[in-house]
């Protein structure tokens, strides 16, 4: 009986709240009509509100005759204004009034922008709640002043205070301002303790950590002034000393000492490092102690690009002098998507905290704490389990945990390396966008000292992730299709464009699709490397792939050897001393540029050219680390038919975007993880060690086509880089071969392959009943005679005669001879 009358209370229970949430389900229309409503009248309330405080002794007789058309008033919004104000201000709650506006406001804002309302309840709470405090102290405090507190405010005051004295209803009101305090401001007696403390350490701090004393000028300083020089500055660091605070300022100044507190100690502060204090996260307070919701700070924009700051040693050799007016692309010609930061939704992250803590409770797993680190697409959800669990119990609950926050993919982490926790990924409903601008103007993008900085994108802590590719020094990049593995490869050359000089890097494109890479065709004379007999720089001809990677094997060799000549190990020491004037350049010495080698769809180029590629590939895979060529390869699934475990075991730093199974993700990552990912760049980076999750920097068709005109437009190199020419060996075929030594069947199979006017092997054994062996020697003959062309991977071999009419005449020509 119990049980059925609990039943029953159970459904009353849900019945009404399904006819509340039925009552909020009204249409978008609806809802837009009632925020525009309650936003216009917010507003109305102000403005009658603030008139009252100007006009109100003066309209206070027409309130009582709002039906005589003749009375005036001086209410902003008229007769209606002044009864509104009469009735909430002067017989209301005085000037806690206005928090009705912002209530109102609120609401309607709410409503017009499709928000939960269920939020609102908390808000209307506690305003309402303050509303009563407010009013109650004005009528406490200023009785005299009725408009302050308000008729009810006064009479609450005077009810009080007849039963508890002035002394109990002050009490009261101190007690219900504490009340507010704890449960709405989150206000703790330790977040004093500790404001106070800090505040205490930061000025023991700024006292100790300035050795510097303010200079007294009473002293003649003129007396050690130094002699001015007439032509001739000196890059100083000066230091303007306020108190006990102190600012650096780096600018030319000729080497003097005037008669103030600016001291010149450049030979002293240039080996000091003034160190950089990251910011904290910012702890958002929750109803939860065990629950900590932390938001990673923003970080810096740069505006300027600093790349184009920087100016080469005096006496060394600057190899950005043929292009020494070159600027580089400015953050402003890439576009800004997102909006304002990370938005933190705390209903859905404690809605997600609590379906965790459940559904590990129902496998008894208890949780001591979970703390929630919310990064653009995904948010972290760090938690130390109870002593005694095993992790892999929680390991192994990962699709239970799916299931329960019906998210597209969990990705469980036990233990998180370097933390004592767990970690579960979680995917955010509304994630937001990482876009190149945000990432490019990061102070960590602009003021990495890295050969070769790339910007990804961002991690989950909403820290901008950067990576030097020539310490990779090979990237695998690899995923599903439309996952974001072109836009990746887009991130990182826009990366290069914005950090490095046309003399200091150069590209070689290969692109299958012959569509993702032809908008740097703009740059190929400041950028792009090619063969002398191109006509394009980027390549689209898998047909021309293997000369151009046989030309950069061919390059290789020869940077070796100038490096063996200089006696260096890598092209970062050759480049050094050649730029010291230390290397002739009548011995064949020059500045080296970095080699970028990009391939897109790397699947495609090994089906039609097969082994040809796969030789050179591995060779540089192997030996070009040292000498400035890099390979980024990207591939939707690098199987062992596509990738060799000789290659593959050179690329130890891999992309992995969103792939379908388990399968795909080990293929590529050597672990799981790819598989649940949520796609749309969503990626996990490994360098041979621990894997980064990181929102890959999103940059559109239209801002690379912006940078690439920039860049176009200015004055180039007279033509690409130009590759060393690639002289193929021969492939056996003695093309003097002597006409005596011809098969019997030779004129016979010229004849098939004529009419067919297609050269393989297999057609000859079909129609002549041959072995392979034989038909391959009389292919061989056939292409020593001219008749069929060279041997083309996949395809058959093109045919050079068209008609047997040509066939007769090219035989009878041979007899002549």
């Amino acid at each position: 009986m119990a049980k059925t009358a609990k039943a029953s209370s159970l459904d009353k229970k849900n019945s009404s709240e399904s006819e509340v949430s039925q009552f909020w389900k009204i249409s978008k229309q609806q809802k837009i009509v009632f925020g525009s409503l309650l936003v216009l009248f917010s507003i109305a309330l102000l403005l009658a509100f603030i008139s009252f405080y100007i006009y109100g002794q003066a309209d206070q007789s027409a309130v009582t005759k709002l039906t005589d058309r003749t009375e005036t008033v001086r209410n902003w919004l008229g007769k209606f204004g002044a009864f509104l104000a009469d009735l909430i201000v002067y017989k209301g709650f005085g000037l806690a009034s206005f928090i009705f506006v912002r209530l109102f406001f609120l609401t309607g804002i709410y409503m017009l922008l499709g928000l939960s309302l269920r939020k609102l309840k908390n808000i209307w709470f506690w305003d309402l709640f303050v509303i009563i405090i407010v009013s109650v102290l004005f009528g406490f405090f200023a009785t005299s002043l009725p408009e302050l507190g308000g008729t009810i405010g006064y009479e609450l005051n005077l009810f009080l205070q007849d039963y508890i004295g002035k002394t109990g209803t002050l009490l009261v009101l101190i007690f219900g301002l504490i009340i507010y305090l704890i449960f709405k401001i989150k206000l703790s007696p330790e977040k004093i303790q500790s404001f106070f403390e800090n505040t205490k350490k930061e000025i023991k701090t700024d006292i100790t950590s300035n050795p510097f004393k303010t200079v007294d000028n009473s002293y003649n300083l003129e007396e050690f002034a130094v002699p001015e020089a007439e032509d001739e500055e000196l890059d100083t660091i000066h230091i303007k000393t306020t108190g006990s605070q102190f600012e650096i300022n780096k600018e030319a100044l000729k080497p003097t000492i005037s008669n103030s507190s600016d001291i010149n100690l450049d030979p002293v502060l240039k080996s000091i490092a003034l160190p950089i204090t990251p910011k904290a996260p910012e702890v958002i307070p929750t109803n939860d102690d065990a629950f900590v919701i932390e938001k990673a700070p923003e970080e810096d924009i740069i505006e300027e690009n600093l790349a184009s700051r920087l100016v080469a040693d005096f006496g060394l050799f600057d190899p950005t002098l043929d292009l020494s007016n070159y600027k580089f692309p400015t953050i402003d010609l890439l576009k800004e998507y997102s909006t304002g930061g990370i938005t933190i939704n705390q209903e859905e992250l404690e809605e997600n905290k609590n379906k965790i803590v459940d559904t590990l409770r129902n496998y008894k797993i208890e949780i001591a704490q979970i703390k929630a680190t919310v990064g653009p697409s995904v948010t972290l959800y760090e938690i130390v389990p109870e002593a005694g669990i095993r992790i892999s119990k929680i390991k192994s609950l990962e699709d239970d945990i799916a299931l329960s926050l019906s998210a597209l993919g969990i990705r469980i982490i036990a233990p998180i390396p370097g933390k004592g926790t767990i970690g579960i990924e979680v995917p955010n409903k509304n994630p937001t966008m990482v876009s190149m601008k945000s990432v490019i103007g990061s102070a960590k993008f602009q003021e990495a000292e890295m050969e070769l900085p790339i910007a990804l994108g961002k991690t989950i802590s909403n820290e901008t992730f950067v990576v030097d590719l020539a310490k990779m020094p090979h990237l695998l990049m690899a995923g599903a299709t439309g996952q974001g593995k072109s836009v990746g490869l887009n991130a990182v050359l826009t990366s290069l464009l914005y950090k490095k000089h046309p003399a200091e890097v150069k590209f070689v494109l290969v692109d299958p699709k012959k569509v993702e890479l032809t908008l740097f065709n703009k740059i190929e004379r400041h950028y792009l490397a090619k063969l002398p007999d191109l006509d394009d720089a980027i390549i689209t001809d898998n047909a021309k792939v293997v000369n151009t990677l046989n030309s950069l094997c061919v390059e290789m060799d020869n940077r070796y050897s100038l490096l063996k000549d200089a006696m260096v190990r890598n092209i970062k020491e050759y480049n050094d001393k050649f730029k010291s004037r230390k290397l002739n350049p009548e011995n064949g010495h020059r500045f080296l540029p970095y080699i970028v080698l990009v391939v897109d769809e790397f699947a495609d180029l090994i089906m039609t050219a097969g082994k040809e590629v796969e030789v050179p590939i591995a060779r540089l895979a192997q030996l070009a680390r040292a000498i400035g060529i890099h390979l980024i390869i990207a591939t939707q699934r690098p199987s062992v038919n596509v990738i060799t475990g000789l290659i593959k075991a050179n690329f130890p730093a891999r992309i992995a975007f969103r792939v379908t199974s388990k399968i795909d993700s080990r293929t590529i990552l050597d672990a799981q993880g790819a598989d649940q990912l949520i796609g749309r760049g969503d990626m996990l980076y490994t360098n041979g060690n621990d894997m980064v999750r990181v929102q890959c920097a999103f940059v559109d068709t239209p801002e690379v086509e912006k940078i690439t005109e920039f860049i176009g437009s200015q004055k180039a190199y007279a033509t690409a880089y130009l590759l060393p020419e690639f002289i193929g060996e021969e492939s056996g075929i003695n093309l003097d071969m002597d006409i005596s030594d011809r098969d019997t069947l030779f004129r016979e199979a010229a004849e098939i392959i004529v009419n067919a006017q297609q050269g393989s092997a297999s057609l000859l054994q079909r129609k002549l009943k041959l072995g392979y062996n034989r038909a391959g020697r009389l292919i061989d003959q056939l292409e020593a005679a001219g008749i069929v062309g060279p041997f083309e991977g996949s395809k058959a071999r093109s045919v050079n005669i068209s008609d047997m009419a040509s066939l007769d005449q090219f035989f009878n020509n041979e007899q002549n001879n």
